[in-house]
């Protein structure tokens, strides 16, 4: 019996995640944690609706009544208000959200009828007045006590209507996690200083700096450059896996004789989950915990930082945050494929173009920024593998 392949990218992330420890929680108001991890669920304080409301402007009225027309208009239910008292052989003007009157079985659109200040007239047949009609009624959406939202959720825009409408005055989120950037090379420079001919500005510090001060959930403590010296990456390593949940590096964790991370991640008793995977670019990425803490070390090219940041760092960040696994990345179809294929992972750069098209950037390889800053994401292509598609997007915003 042939056994199904193991995505070697997914199993690495995986065997990591589990070594993480999801930072603590705190309590905040209500009003403060938009943009945070919430640590435990969210249920519902009352139904949703509450009571039964309408779903329309129009006129409140009991369906027996629509044979005596015109009927007088009762009074006015704007939405805020308590429950009117609907009297027989009369209709009450509602609006959108106002509760039902009591006695009323059914709601007629303004669009549905003739007004005069004192009166309403129904311009529907009899038999498509059904008990209900444009009403939303008490629990409808939800009941009092139901899971509203999942612990692990991130409090986006769509998720903090529902924390404004259920939740209590305060809540658990998660504290955001404390991540560090440490760029080895003694051959940067900073950006925009003057450079020798065989000195780079470090470019991957910025993006990294840029991608995390991204995530509401993330507290970016700092970017630091180290020099390639085996004691200067240990004790750098040290210093701020003691005082940051995670620490990203760039660079030094290849085959080079100048590539300390890795001796330096043992030295300090750190233990290296996956080193070396097969995909382009970023096949020397280097993933490892400490004491529950993440240490990632990321390729020093430019593209490869920027693609194995979201490959990897994105899933074990939120791994450390409490979120919980993301759905899987929608798909995309290429509109200039080629037959280039190759025996690994292929993270290919690719632009958005008009009508919604999504296009291959041309690209002189890893350390290409221009192909990099003219890109909008990334797309997978598993080994071996060509053509238009469709395959996993991931964009940079």
């Amino acid at each position: 019996m042939q056994l199904p392949q193991v995505n070697p990218i997914g199993a690495a992330v995986g065997k990591l995640a589990q070594r993480l420890s999801a930072v603590e929680s705190e309590s905040l108001p209500v009003g403060k944690t938009a943009g945070r991890i919430l640590a435990q669920p969210l249920s519902a304080d009352r139904d949703s609706p509450a009571l039964d409301v309408s779903a329309m402007d129009g006129y409140a009225l009991r369906i027996q009544d629509v044979h005596g027309q015109p009927l007088p208009v009762a009074g006015t239910t704007p939405a805020g208000s308590a429950p009117a008292l609907l009297s027989g052989g009369t209709a009450v003007q509602i609006f959108t959200g106002a509760p039902i009157p009591q006695g009323a079985d059914c709601v007629v659109r303004r669009e549905d009828t003739t007004e005069s200040p004192d009166q309403v007239t129904i311009h529907l047949p009899v038999g498509e007045l059904v008990a209900g009609r444009n009403i939303r009624r008490r629990g409808e959406n939800i009941r009092q006590g139901e899971t509203v939202l999942e612990a692990g959720r991130a409090l986006d825009c769509a998720a903090m209507a529902a924390m404004a409408s259920f939740a209590p005055p305060h809540v658990r989120v998660h504290r955001r996690v404390r991540v560090t950037v440490l760029n080895t090379g003694d051959e940067l420079a900073q950006p925009g200083e003057p450079v020798e001919d065989w000195q780079i500005r470090d470019s991957n510090g910025p993006t990294l700096q840029t991608w995390l001060e991204q995530l509401p959930w993330i507290d970016f403590v700092g970017r630091t450059r180290v020099a390639d010296r085996p004691d200067v990456v240990r004790d750098a390593l040290v210093e701020h896996t003691g005082k940051s949940d995670a620490v990203i590096l760039t660079g030094g964790v290849s085959m080079g004789d100048t590539d300390y991370v890795p001796d330096a991640i043992r030295a300090i008793g750190g233990e290296i989950a996956f080193h070396r995977l097969p995909i382009r670019p970023g096949k020397p990425v280097l993933g490892a915990s400490l004491d529950g803490r993440l240490i990632l070390g990321l390729p020093g090219n430019p593209v490869s930082v920027a693609v194995t940041s979201r490959v990897f760092g994105q899933p074990l960040l939120s791994a450390l945050a409490g979120r919980r696994p993301q759905p899987l990345r929608p798909s995309v179809t290429i509109q200039n494929p080629d037959t280039k294929t190759l025996d690994l992972t292929w993270y290919r750069l690719i632009q958005t173009k008009d009508q919604g098209q999504v296009g291959f950037v041309a690209s002189k390889g890893s350390g290409d920024l221009v192909a990099l800053a003219q890109s909008d994401g990334f797309v997978e292509v598993p080994p071996g593998q060509a053509g238009p598609g469709p395959w996993p997007l991931t964009l940079w915003t």
